[in-house]
């Protein structure tokens, strides 16, 4: 066999045992051995094995993806978003959908502090789901709601995603950051009006009445907003401000967090242990997933897979319109299968190569392939946010349930995507604004 063929049949072997639900890491992992092995020898394959971890793990970069993991536990732990939830709750109580509304927003800012959409979708769907469905809101509506609004973490600085696509694509993480704002507030303020228009249109989605305020959830409103707000102000203010590095900032907000809930008496040291915990649990998951998919990637490199491939989509069209609906299907059929950090990380080396033949600007390009990757977490069969929904809410709510309710807000994606990939100023803007 020739090298490419290998390259393909560990490919589609990879993929094979992802879908028989082998964890990721591990079956990228496996057949990079087993694949160099066969292509060379197995003092190849061991060579890698020995001397590739520690050198990319080892990357300063990388040590802020579990300082924002942190960060967003402990601010999951001490319960820090159900204060501004409050506040929005207070502040659009007479809209049409003001709840769901609110969900959307605290969401957002939530994402904000977290960097991670199943932290956002997990946190947010023990504080505002009960909230809707004691208000008498569709079902559908109010677990989409937080389903679609938690993936805005992997868009809105600062995310563990933009933090792997940049080490991987080796693209700046501060720019990255500066794109990811502006699409993320976008979505955010797409999935508001649409909720409004949908409500407006028939108020039995939103218990058909306005939710009424009382005076003291107003104090209590006013009272409890800050600490969110306080943390997003020192992390992005940091950043965007040029005051400490995104690397720098995953520490600084960790510390902060644990700071803010301390003022408010919520941080004892049982949920300090298990955010520590849940910090380290889900930074070994994604690093493990990050050996494998650089050792796949090596693979792949020395069969000549992604130059064959480059080559494949590039005798239809080199036109940057048909790569990007290329890699727009790709992800939207594997982004069913695989969850959206395996998938990052194991078609990055496939697609890069044409992004750099088609001269994509990669800052936009990233945003792009992070905005499809939202809607694969919530999409089935996998659609990782619905379960995440699903899990902690139990008994009260179904699959079919969750699925069908975020069906608007998946087509209000496209939507997203559409002005993205039409309108580049809306991701580049600030990047250009603060690197020029």
């Amino acid at each position: 066999m020739s090298q490419l063929e290998i390259g393909v049949l560990y490919t589609v072997l990879a993929l094979v045992l992802i879908g028989l639900r082998m964890p990721i890491g591990l079956s990228l992992g496996c057949v990079a051995v087993a694949g160099l092995a066969h292509m060379f020898n197995l003092d190849v394959a061991w060579g890698m094995i020995s001397a590739t971890p520690f050198d990319y793990v080892g990357q300063w970069e990388l040590s802020a993806a579990p300082m924002f993991l942190l960060m967003g536990f402990i601010c999951s732990k001490t319960e820090m978003t159900r204060g501004l939830f409050i506040a929005l709750r207070v502040w659009l109580a007479r809209l049409p959908g003001g709840l769901a509304v609110a969900s959307v927003a605290a969401c957002a800012f939530f994402a904000a502090a977290a960097g991670s959409s199943t932290a956002t979708a997990s946190a947010m769907s023990r504080i505002a789901v009960p909230e809707m469905l004691k208000n008498g809101y569709n079902r559908g509506l109010a677990t989409g709601t937080i389903a679609a609004s938690g993936t805005l973490g992997s868009l809105i600085p600062p995310s563990v995603l933009l933090i792997l696509y940049g080490v991987y694509a080796e693209v700046s993480v501060g720019q990255l950051f500066m794109a990811g704002f502006l699409p993320g507030i976008l979505s955010a303020l797409i999935y508001m009006a649409m909720i409004v228009v949908r409500v407006k249109i028939n108020p039995s989605l939103g218990g058909g009445a306005v939710v009424e305020v009382s005076a003291e959830e107003r104090r209590q409103a006013y009272r409890e907003i800050w600490p969110l707000p306080v943390l997003i102000l020192s992390v992005l203010g940091g950043i965007f401000g040029g005051i400490f590095s995104p690397t720098e900032a995953g520490a600084i907000g960790a510390f902060v967090a644990i700071l803010i809930a301390t003022v408010q008496r919520r941080m004892t040291m049982a949920r300090l242990l298990d955010a520590i915990v849940q910090a380290i649990i889900a930074t070994g998951s994604i690093f493990i997933i990050l050996i494998g998919s650089l050792f796949f990637t090596r693979f792949l490199a020395l069969s000549g897979l992604p130059a064959a491939f480059a080559d494949l989509i590039l005798s239809v069209s080199s036109e940057p319109w048909w790569i990007l609906l290329a890699v727009t299907v790709i992800y939207l059929i594997l982004g069913m299968l695989i969850d959206s950090i395996g998938l990052l990380l194991l078609t990055i080396p496939l697609i890069l190569p044409l992004v750099n033949e088609a001269g994509m600007d990669p800052v936009w390009f990233g945003i792009i392939v992070i905005k499809l990757l939202e809607i694969g977490l919530v999409t089935p069969p996998v659609g990782l946010n619905v379960y995440m929904i699903k899990s902690a809410l139990g008994n009260e709510v179904t699959l079919k349930e969750v699925f069908r309710g975020v069906g608007w807000f998946v087509v209000m994606d496209f939507v997203t995507l559409l002005l993205l990939i039409l309108v580049p100023a809306i991701t580049l803007w600030l990047p250009t604004m603060a690197y020029r």
